[in-house]
């Protein structure tokens, strides 16, 4: 649920509340990070999944609690996305918007029913290239997707439009895309 908590569900549960399989699941891991706005993140499970985690896993013997501070703004995220629907439902739009515009281009992006929109460039060097055009010329800041990530020759741009986007911000990034696709020398990776 790292991309799913706060976006996906009634009360931003995840993917899991969405389909309706929440009590068919025994082990929850997820971020504080993306929807929440934090860091750091969380396993929820019965209390004895929980002690066996606290007893086995190396991963958080040897790591340090979150602070009282994120913790508390984990809380208050968590809490607020349990009740209000703005924030999901502004997100939805704006990615709706996004996918129409995005399909208006000749940029090739994996479709499917995320928020999550992927731009595979194929090319570690091309795509952290691209993530330096957008940033450095455009003002426009979108993290390269590389292996170990992915898989090697699968890189990416892994795009999404907030509900902190607005309309304008999405136009822009659609259109910088599309002229980067069209006029720029990536376009043979861009289409690979």
């Amino acid at each position: 649920e790292v991309h799913g908590v706060g976006i996906y569900g009634r009360r931003g549960g995840g993917v899991a509340e969405e389909l309706g399989l929440t009590d068919q699941i025994d082990i929850f891991e997820g971020t504080f990070g993306k929807a929440y706005g934090l860091m750091g993140g969380y396993v929820a499970a019965s209390s004895e999944i929980i002690d066996v985690i606290r007893s086995n896993a190396s991963g958080f013997i040897f790591t340090t609690a979150l602070p009282p501070a994120i913790l508390a703004g984990a809380l208050a995220s968590v809490e607020h996305l349990k009740i209000s629907d703005f924030e999901r439902l502004k997100m939805r739009r704006n990615v709706a918007h996004f996918k129409s515009e995005l399909k208006k281009t000749s940029v090739p992006f994996l479709k499917g029913e995320s928020h999550i929109v992927p731009v595979v460039i194929g090319d570690a060097i091309c795509c952290k290239r691209v993530s330096d055009i957008l940033l450095d010329q455009h003002d426009l800041y979108v993290q390269p997707i590389n292996y170990p990530t992915v898989p090697k020759g699968t890189e990416r741009l892994r795009l999404t439009a907030t509900a902190a986007h607005s309309k304008q911000d999405v136009d822009k990034l659609v259109s910088t895309l599309d002229y980067l696709y069209e006029t720029a020398h990536f376009a043979e990776r861009l289409s690979a």
